[in-house]
């Protein structure tokens, strides 16, 4: 029997040994743990019991209760719960059975919450019982519902799965059962808590083990902020559950020292170039493009370039992977062009887009960069803002966005401080001024709708800068008429439609979007609208290449480089008081999409490449921004 046991132990350890190491699980219970998991053995109602606190009278104890209301996870809610030990015999923490398994009541990703609340029977009903909110009807009504999205912050853990499509790796977020959500803070808790993705059932559970020996009527508590040991932080982590005002923070947010820059480069594993001279080419030399992306393969019929499937042959480098050894490249081989720059991430990732802008403006960036917090580095600046903002009466709509996902997936708008503090534990995260407001375009079927613009530009060289932009722009449009509310409507806040199943994708090609533009805004000609497009665009890309690699764009002579860049237009005033339309970026990304270019200009690839790689724009469908 011992031999099975063993068996399975490792078994078990195989599948979730790394799983459990990361989370801190010690290697004690894990035998333990996956008997339970297999039994599916939840036995935590044998040692721990649910206890009621008493409000205690202001006159008589003030400061206990001052004590029980920080304890609380949601003051001022409901009555307050803790949940104590038991079991007569207490709990032994060198026991390899003191650990035990947290059954999950909800699992959900956000953007899903409020249709779950609505149509999952019983789901709104629980939640308000769990949440100490009233709810007392059969139908789940709006307000309820609202209680809830607003108090779950308080409530939410996450977990994220590693494998599977971008999609798949949205976080997921979950609200333990009543046992587990009873479990309250401590600075020094006596328990500590992980969720664990148990593979044979596909299901996620949370564990949860003593830290130290526990007698019969001790409190079960665990670290809200487990893992954080600043103070400032901690004290930023746990304000959902402790409100508090951090407005002594300073809210200026300078740029990062030199060495936050040379840890993204070693993070990267990217190797910078050696010093080269520009390459020389022959006037009419017909160049070898190896690239492994099938527009490109079906649509350059340029006659100065042909294809090869040898890339040790090629004169250019066209790939859609992110390429990292230049300095072998440049060693061995400086003569051949690519399709990309070294540290190029800098304007590709959203963290490091906001870093490297604030070179063109004062404490609050340029102004044509919505202001953007980096919710793993300036987490107190960002709640003091806030707060700040608050105070003031000022609008106070954020959007959440991961560094680096596209198409919108796991982006969130929200005026709640508690969602977006909670949102830094999924994955790492900007916070951005959510544009509240936008220029809007009217469309005859639904009326005014927010819309976004994608410019194609082309990157010569650093030094000099060289900048083109591709003549045609791209549009996409929200569905519903747009209002600061229902912050969860996906087509009436996002523009990004062609990914999602079932929805309606507007198109308006730009040469019939110009004369509606301006037929709609007769005092803004789309040519004075262009010019600060293409000058925000000039500004991004000098600051961008102003530092030597790696704070800065590499200067590579054989590098050249694509980019799209989305922005949106809002409403602001210029300095001698007039209504303006101020350019905001939101992206810039590498490799774009560039199916729909193809498809409606057949001589895209060809305009690309003899600008890039000929020198010739002349002739070509594009602008000189620099």
């Amino acid at each position: 029997m011992e031999g099975d046991g063993e068996e399975e132990l490792e078994a078990f350890a195989g599948l979730h040994g790394a799983a459990l190491r990361a989370a801190g699980v010690p290697p004690r219970f894990w035998g333990s743990l996956g008997r339970k998991l297999r039994g599916e053995v939840f036995d935590a109602g044998d040692y721990f019991g649910i206890m009621q606190v008493e409000e205690v009278d202001d006159e008589e104890e003030g400061d206990v209760e001052m004590e029980e209301q920080l304890k609380k996870p949601n003051p001022g809610n409901g009555p307050c719960f803790k949940v104590i030990v038991t079991n007569e015999n207490g709990l032994q923490a060198s026991n390899p059975n003191s650990v035990f398994l947290i059954d999950h009541a909800w699992t959900y990703r956000v953007e899903h919450a409020r249709q779950q609340l609505l149509h999952v029977p019983g789901l709104l009903h629980r939640m308000a019982s769990l949440m100490g909110i009233d709810f007392h009807g059969e139908i789940p009504d709006e307000g309820s519902i609202e209680q809830v999205l607003q108090e779950m912050w308080k409530y939410n853990q996450t977990y994220q799965l590693s494998q599977g499509t971008a999609e798949e790796k949205v976080p997921v977020w979950y609200i333990m059962d009543e046992f587990g959500s009873r479990i309250q803070h401590s600075d020094q808790p006596s328990f500590a808590a992980a969720p664990l993705f148990y593979m044979p059932q596909q299901i996620a559970y949370t564990v949860l083990w003593p830290l130290r020996d526990l007698e019969t009527g001790d409190e079960v508590t665990r670290d809200y902020a487990y893992g954080e040991t600043d103070r400032l932080i901690r004290k930023c982590v746990l304000l959902p559950w402790v409100p508090t005002e951090v407005l002594d923070v300073s809210c200026v947010t300078p740029e990062p020292s030199d060495e936050y820059y040379q840890a993204i480069l070693a993070e990267n594993k990217e190797k910078l170039p050696v010093v080269i001279n520009p390459p020389v080419y022959a006037k009419d030399k017909v160049f070898k493009v190896f690239t492994d992306i099938q527009q490109v393969l079906n649509n350059l019929t340029h006659p100065r370039f042909v294809f090869t499937d040898n890339e040790g042959e090629a004169d250019i480098l066209y790939n859609f992977s992110h390429f990292k050894d230049y300095r072998k490249l440049s060693e061995e081989r400086p003569e051949v062009m690519l399709n990309q720059f070294p540290c190029e991430n800098l304007l590709t990732v959203k963290d490091c887009l906001a870093s490297i802008a604030r070179r063109a403006g004062g404490p609050d960036g340029p102004r044509w960069l919505p202001r953007t917090f980096n919710l793993q580095t300036e987490l107190p600046q960002f709640i003091s803002y806030f707060q700040q903002r608050d105070r003031r009466g000022e609008d106070n709509h954020w959007i959440c966005k991961p560094w680096n996902l596209a198409r919108s997936l796991d982006t969130h708008i929200t005026n709640s401080l508690n969602n977006i503090i909670r949102h830094r534990e999924s994955s790492p995260k900007v916070v951005c001024k959510y544009i509240e407001n936008p220029v809007l375009f009217h469309r005859e079927d639904v009326g005014p709708v927010k819309f976004d613009i994608r410019y194609v530009v082309l990157l010569r060289s650093i030094r000099p800068l060289r900048l083109y932009s591709y003549d045609v722009f791209w549009l996409r449009f929200s569905n519903r008429a747009f209002s600061l509310d229902d912050l969860d409507d996906y087509e009436k806040h996002f523009t990004v439609m062609n990914y999602a199943p079932g929805v309606t994708l507007k198109q308006v090609h730009c040469e019939d979007f110009i004369p509606l533009f301006e037929k709609q805004y007769p005092e803004y000609p789309w040519t004075t609208v262009q010019v600060n497009i293409f000058k925000a665009f000039a500004e991004l890309f000098q600051v961008a290449s102003a530092k030597p690699a790696p704070l800065g764009i590499c200067d590579y002579p054989s590098s050249r480089a694509i980019y799209a860049i989305d922005l949106m237009l809002k409403w602001d005033t210029s300095r001698d008081g007039k209504r303006i339309m101020q350019p905001q970026i939101l992206e810039v990304n590498f490799n774009p999409d560039c199916d729909r270019a193809c498809k409606y200009h057949p001589t895209f690839f060809n305009d690309v490449f003899s600008t890039l790689f000929l020198d010739e724009p002349d002739n070509c469908h594009v602008t000189c921004i620099v």
